[in-house]
């Protein structure tokens, strides 16, 4: 078990070779180390330009020191970080010199994890800084700052605040029986929990687009053979990714791109065709594509067009995932032979059709570009506020069918207990650790 008493250091720069290196400190000792390391302790918040040294006197590097006094830190606990050159052994260094004057190696996500500790950050705010750093679209960097800057959070907040008034009102009520106020009578109390029941939906469809965001939103793309699933790989991601040729079982294997539709980070995974009696290669390759068919968020089953018959779906697919037929090859075939209900009509040489696959990927993703209004959630967000929601509609349920004021009081505790697991104000040793041990070392 760690020490959140220690002194810790690491280096907050990735590893390799660059024009600065940085080394944070955080904890207790952080004076004496700053005093011996730099013969002074610098100017709170003020730049200073420094050599590096070790306890023996030995130079190591020379750059700019900053000194961040507790609490007006990061982490909250007394904080230097030395900004020296970007190479790996000078790193080493002065991490190595700074664990001899009594420091330890942090443990990843642990400077994070002490800001949380110290009331200067909440639980999503933390989460956030992982999102902000692993966004894969502009749009979900900006969302990820929003919640690192508290939209979140606040929103979060403001629910509970709700909660809370429901809350008093319904114990007044209960402990002054003489003065209490028939509940389902009580317009005032009505109001509130419409109220409330607006704020859950609008925070939980907020929190799904979040999480997609995110997450991203992952495609699988299937069909029979040469159908032109790889060509439509290489149009949705603008390049040459996959090989197309006319020769039928030409993908053997998984090829997953990355692209972006409006801010919508997708992973377009392409597989090998799916047909009866393939050699022995092919057939792993067709393995993997059904397994690939497990995790995807949805389903494109493409469809050569110029091949007769319905574009129906000739293999069976998971339960609850949503399935697009895309007819493709227009191009080679008349426009009313290509038509089936439901389905996209596409040309991957062409592109014609492109615009409507790219907005029915957005629809299957329940994606809504939201600007600068969108914040970054996960899915143990997404839990917490379904649970919430679920015991305030359980509170609601109560109250109108069996007028119990009693219940619906309870109900309205757990709801607020359940969203107090969002922002750490309810949380446990064990999810602290899953969540900060996702993060980097110096973070």
């Amino acid at each position: 078990m760690k020490n959140l008493h220690d002194t810790i250091v690491a280096a907050a720069t990735p590893p390799g070779i660059g024009g600065i290196g940085i080394v944070r400190v955080s904890g207790g000792q952080t004076e004496f180390i700053a005093r011996t390391l730099l013969g002074s302790l610098p100017e709170p918040r003020t730049a200073t330009y420094r050599k590096f040294r070790n306890r023996d006197g030995q130079n190591l590097d020379a750059g700019i020191a900053l000194y961040f006094p507790a609490p007006a830190s990061f982490t909250g606990e007394p904080v230097l970080e030395l900004h020296g050159h970007g190479g790996p052994l000078v790193i080493s260094h002065i991490v190595a010199a700074i664990v001899e004057l009594g420091a330890r190696q942090a443990e990843p996500g642990e400077f994070s994890q002490r800001a949380f500790l110290n009331d200067k950050l909440d639980l999503v705010q933390a989460e956030a800084i992982v999102d902000l750093i692993n966004a894969g679209t502009s749009q979900a960097a900006r969302a990820a700052l929003r919640s690192l800057s508290g939209a979140f959070s606040t929103a979060v907040d403001a629910l509970a605040e709700q909660l809370i008034r429901l809350r008093l009102h319904v114990e007044a009520a209960i402990d002054f029986p003489e003065e209490e106020i028939d509940f389902l009578s009580d317009k005032r109390l009505q109001q509130r929990l419409v109220e409330c029941a607006d704020t859950f939906v609008l925070l939980q469809e907020q929190a799904k687009q979040g999480r997609v965001l995110r997450d991203g939103f992952q495609v699988v793309i299937v069909g029979k053979p040469n159908a032109g699933k790889s060509s439509l790989l290489n149009l949705l991601s603008g390049q040459d990714a996959a090989i197309v040729t006319e020769i039928a079982g030409t993908t053997r294997d998984i090829l997953r791109e990355q692209i972006d539709i409006d801010g919508l980070s997708v992973e377009l995974v392409d597989t090998a065709g799916l047909r009866e009696d393939p050699d022995r290669i092919e057939r792993e390759g067709i393995r993997r594509a059904r397994n690939a068919l497990r995790s995807a968020d949805a389903v494109l089953w493409i469809k050569d067009a110029t091949e007769p018959g319905p574009g129906k779906i000739e293999e069976p697919l998971p339960d609850g995932v949503p399935v697009v037929v895309v007819m493709n090859k227009i191009d080679l075939c008349d426009a009313q032979d290509a038509r089936a209900e439901g389905a996209i009509q596409l040309s991957a040489k062409t592109g014609q059709g492109l615009g409507h696959l790219r907005q029915r990927i957005r629809e299957l993703a329940g994606y809504e570009n939201q600007g600068e209004g969108a914040f970054t959630a996960r899915k143990r967000h997404l839990q917490a506020l379904e649970k919430a929601a679920k015991h305030f509609d359980t509170g609601q349920i109560a109250l109108q069918e069996a007028r119990a004021g009693e219940l619906l009081a309870e109900e309205l505790r757990l709801s607020h207990q359940a969203l107090g697991e969002i922002t750490g104000a309810v949380s446990s040793d064990d999810l602290l650790g899953r969540i900060f041990s996702e993060f980097c070392i110096g973070k």
